[in-house]
């Protein structure tokens, strides 16, 4: 079993932020689930997506659904083994494709769908989360030199910007030099909130991010593969809004 990814949907009012959890994905016992979340019922505007157009439904199959499975990199694609190594998978691996997306986010430019993971503890109990920098196509020039200077194990910081025009949850993040650091870019839509949760809980100084991996002959949006690292704070629970919560209950469903 892997961890489950939640869906994300952009309406087409032009609102940079208005992005919003609409559906979870599984992958357990060789059997992909789907299903839409409370997101789905709250966000004016989504009617479900082409062939799974019931909100109540679970939807289930023995291969990934066409609207993820598309938003995966062919095997036969020349690039495909650097497309892997950039997410971080050792040479060789043959990763679930949940775990792809989990790392690529599925998504596509002038797209309205994102996939995400929701941070698990791991088995130390730790946060240890891997996530690409995203925002470097929008950098000054000062910012995107400096991207091209980064180097693996690079120690870096974060900034909440609530002030920021199109996402008020945004976290920026800088290098850790100083006494400036320079912007190269922002933690993932997905992961602002509770990044800003976490900040503060934990202090800068609890919450450990850096350089994972620099990928020099990736597109900007797999260029830097960052790891983010801190103890799991008592009573952190990440996505759990109700805009997370699935519609249907699927135990209850299955024991029925």
């Amino acid at each position: 079993m892997t961890n489950p990814l939640f869906v994300a949907w952009r309406s087409s009012d032009g609102d940079h932020g208005s992005w919003w959890p609409v559906g979870r994905l599984e992958h357990l016992e060789g059997v992909y689930r789907f299903v839409y979340t409370r997101g789905a019922q709250q966000r004016p505007g989504f009617r479900g997506f082409t062939g799974m157009a019931d909100l109540d439904e679970v939807y289930e199959s023995e291969s990934l659904f066409p609207l993820f499975s598309n938003r995966l990199l062919g095997r036969s694609r020349p690039e495909y083994d650097a497309f892997l190594r950039w997410g971080g998978f050792p040479p060789g691996a043959n990763p679930d494709p949940i775990a792809i997306l989990a790392v690529s986010e599925g998504s596509r430019q002038t797209d309205s769908l994102e996939v995400f993971p929701c941070p698990t503890p791991d088995g130390d109990g730790r946060l240890n989360h891997v996530f690409f920098l995203h925002g470097i196509r929008w950098l000054n020039d000062e910012g995107r030199a400096r991207v091209g200077e980064l180097q693996a194990g690079e120690r870096l910081n974060l900034l909440g910007e609530p002030s920021n025009p199109h996402d008020h949850d945004a976290v920026a993040v800088y290098t850790a030099a100083t006494p400036d650091g320079v912007k190269i870019g922002y933690v993932p839509r997905y992961l602002a909130r509770d990044t800003s949760t976490l900040l503060g809980a934990l202090g800068s100084e609890g919450l450990r991010v850096q350089v994972d991996r620099i990928n020099r002959d990736a597109p900007l949006q797999f260029r830097v593969l960052c790891r983010m690292q801190a103890r799991w704070p008592e009573g952190f629970r990440p996505c759990s809004g109700a805009e997370f919560e699935p519609i249907v209950d699927v135990a209850a469903r299955e024991a029925a």
